[in-house]
C-alpha cells in the first residue's frame, strides 16, 4: 500500500482508515481564516455499505487501499450465497445474500458484473448502469391510458418492483436503471 496525503484526495479513491476500507464519495478542502486547513469527506465503507462523514487535518497521512476489480459472471443463487465465476481462471466466488441487499434485485444468470477485492477479501459487486429485465406481472393496460398519464407497479423477473408507464405489458423487456431502480425504456 502507498501512503497518501489530503492533496491526493479525489472521488472514487479508496483508503484504509481505522481498519476499514473506505471509498471517497465526496470531499471538500476547507481553509478557514483562523486555524489550519482540513478536508471534509463523505466516505462509504466497502465492507458494510455504510456512509459516514469524516474530517481530516491538513498534512495527515493515510494508506491507500489497493482494490482489484475483476469481471465475473453471475452463475446462480444456492439459497444462502450468490455464486460468481471468473471467466479467465474459472475460479468461483460465493458472496452471502445479506451482502447483496440491493444488487440481488438486478442479478440475472450469466450476466457479467465487476467484483471488487481487497487482497483475498470480496468487497462487493458493481452492476452495469442499466440492465434489461423481463416483466413477470403487471396490471393489464386499459384503453384510454396514455404514455404520459401516470404509472403502475410491475414485478420484474428478479422480484424487483418498478413503476412503469401504463402501456407496459407482461412479457415486455424493459431497461432499468440499477442506481435507483427506475424504468428507462422498453428494451
Amino acid at each position: 500500500m502507498s501512503t497518501i496525503s489530503m492533496s491526493d484526495f479525489h472521488n472514487g479513491l479508496t483508503i484504509e482508515v481505522e481498519d476499514n476500507i473506505w471509498r471517497i464519495v465526496e470531499f471538500q478542502h476547507v481553509k478557514p481564516g483562523k486555524g489550519s486547513a482540513f478536508v471534509r469527506t463523505k466516505l462509504k465503507n466497502l465492507r458494510t455499505g455504510a456512509v459516514q462523514e469524516k474530517t481530516f487535518r491538513a498534512g495527515e497521512k493515510m494508506e491507500q487501499a489497493n482494490i482489484e476489480t475483476r469481471k465475473m459472471q453471475y452463475l446462480y443463487n444456492d439459497g444462502a450465497n450468490y455464486v460468481f465465476m471468473d471467466n479467465n481462471t474459472y475460479e468461483q466466488v460465493e458472496i452471502p445474500e445479506e451482502r447483496l441487499e440491493e444488487e440481488k434485485n438486478y442479478l440475472i444468470e450469466n450476466m457479467e458484473v465487476s467484483i471488487s477485492f481487497f487482497g483475498s477479501e470480496t468487497l462487493g459487486v458493481e452492476l452495469p448502469k442499466n440492465i434489461a429485465l423481463k416483466v413477470e406481472s403487471t396490471e393489464p393496460s386499459i384503453k384510454g391510458n396514455t404514455a404520459s398519464g401516470g404509472s403502475k407497479p410491475a414485478t420484474m423477473e428478479t422480484g424487483l418492483v418498478v413503476q412503469v408507464p401504463f402501456f407496459v405489458n407482461e412479457g415486455d423487456t424493459l431497461n432499468i436503471n440499477t442506481q435507483d431502480g427506475t424504468y428507462i425504456s422498453r428494451a
